[in-house]
């Protein structure tokens, strides 16, 4: 379990004072401020500059307010897989979810899995698609869950430590947002890139997106790439609000409803799969078994 100061940061740093905080814990203000002084005194670091307006956060506030929000959702997920191990029921397939890793298509597939393995149970277990919650799942993938579903390459792999049944290729597209004129077309020429912002993941990511970037840089100078650090839901919201194009691929279709994901008249793809540990359980050996298949 997770100690309760954690709480008691994100309510004051949410309230930016420690007597609204106090209000929405229902203790005093005293209480509030010994428990943010003694996580400051247990942490060694300043985490809010205090000013007679109120409480702002430090650099180092700003950077422990992310990870504690991320601690307190991965202890209450512990304890919630904790609780279902005890079921001891060997035969149930743990599928991570996050907007950016989708399992619908397994839904779609589950009558055909069924008819084969007609003791499987899926678990559907869902997480924000953070980059401490992606590296934390997949190093550790096989423990509280057994495969997720993405987009990969070896690199990847390497630096993640896990491994990947590959589904199939999906093409390198293009979001936009419905409102764009671009919108309006069902396929891209790369020429109706130029002028553009296209948002492509940051060098060395993936070696398909670096491909694809080089082969603009060399061939077409006059599309603007910019660069970003991680899918999330901010990167598609961005995308939206700024009129931009953003590199993604078809199974994100349903990621944000004012997008539309377009192909473009290119060369590119980048495998597409399910992640799991590099040596994966019975349970998992079977399905990816009975996967290969059907698929």
């Amino acid at each position: 379990m997770y100690h309760h100061q954690l709480d008691t940061f994100i309510r004051v740093a949410d309230a930016g004072s420690f007597s609204r905080a106090a209000e929405a814990l229902y203790i005093s203000s005293t209480a509030v401020m010994k428990q943010i002084d003694r996580l400051e005194e247990a942490l060694g670091v300043q985490l809010f500059v205090r000013t007679p307006r109120g409480l702002t956060l430090t650099n180092a506030g700003k950077s422990y307010y992310q990870d504690a929000k991320y601690m307190i959702q991965y202890a209450q997920d512990a304890q919630t897989r904790a609780k279902n191990a005890m079921q001891e029921d060997g035969n149930i397939l743990r599928i991570g979810t996050s907007l950016m890793t989708p399992h619908q298509f397994l839904m779609d597939l589950w009558p055909q899995i069924h008819a084969k393995l007609p003791d499987l149970k899926f678990q559907i277990v869902n997480f924000e698609n953070t980059p401490e919650n992606a590296r934390e799942i997949l190093a550790n993938l096989g423990q509280n869950i057994d495969i997720v579903a993405g987009i990969f390459d070896e690199t990847m792999l390497h630096l993640r430590a896990c491994a990947a049944y590959e589904l199939n290729r999906q093409p390198l597209c293009c979001a936009v947002s419905i409102y764009h004129p671009l919108a309006q077309k069902e396929r891209l020429t790369i020429q109706d890139l130029y002028g553009q912002d296209l948002m492509l993941m940051k060098r060395d990511w993936s070696k398909y997106v670096d491909a694809l970037r080089d082969e603009l840089w060399r061939d077409h100078p006059q599309i603007h790439i910019v660069d970003f650090s991680f899918y999330n839901v901010e990167v598609f919201n961005q995308c939206e609000n700024n009129g931009a194009l953003l590199m993604a691929v078809p199974i994100w279709q349903s990621v944000h409803p004012l997008l539309k994901i377009l192909p473009v008249e290119w060369e590119h793809d980048i495998p597409f799969g399910l992640l799991h540990a590099p040596e994966p359980s019975p349970t998992v050996r079977k399905f990816l078994n009975v996967l290969s298949e059907i698929c």
